[in-house]
């Protein structure tokens, strides 16, 4: 047991102190610990992270709309460039998304994605995508963008996912300084 000082005024510095510190702690573990429940539970959109495709492919349909936006003073034109696409569940489907660098300088984006219904984004995996990887695009340059994704078999034997017959994958580029490196997701 921790043995505290036998001044008042000490004992309470000390545990202000370890307060402190406390909350400064929990401060930085907030992000990655909010950023692994979303991960597990499919909280807010976020998709599953596949390393493969999905092995079994039903005879469910399901149609995959692709949103496409950029932060307001981004100087980016970024759209998907297939509006929709109809896959059976299991199957691989490849979309893509166009950003073009509208300015007269060179733009560092990185892209943040959330899957809609809410209810239905665990069953949404994506096996290769662009998002939370910088990309720098030249005064007008434009690059295509690919993602690989299926839609889960396992939502197939979910009764709450009997009504879900379309997904809506969106993106939301954001304009950073090109400084930071890449996220440990940048590949799925």
């Amino acid at each position: 047991m921790i043995r505290l000082p036998q001044d008042k005024n000490t004992r309470v510095a000390v545990m202000a102190a370890f307060g402190a510190v406390t909350m400064v702690g929990a401060a930085f573990a907030a992000v990655p610990l909010y950023d692994l429940f979303c991960r597990v539970t499919g909280y807010g959109g976020t998709t599953q992270v596949a390393v493969g495709e999905a092995g079994e492919i039903l005879d469910r349909q399901v149609t995959v709309y692709f949103d496409a936006n950029t932060e307001r003073d981004m100087p980016w034109s970024f759209e998907p460039l297939q509006r929709s696409l109809t896959v059976q569940v299991g199957e691989s489907g490849l979309a893509y998304y166009r950003a073009t660098n509208t300015s007269d300088q060179p733009v560092t984006g990185v892209a943040s994605y959330n899957v809609a219904p809410y209810k239905a984004a665990p069953y949404f995996s994506k096996i290769q995508c662009f998002c939370f990887t910088e990309q720098t695009l030249a005064p007008g340059e434009s690059m295509d963008m690919p993602v690989l994704f299926f839609v889960d078999p396992l939502m197939d034997g979910e009764r709450r996912m009997d009504d879900v017959t379309s997904f809506t994958l969106s993106y939301t580029f954001f304009e950073t300084d090109g400084a930071a490196s890449s996220s440990s997701d940048a590949a799925p």
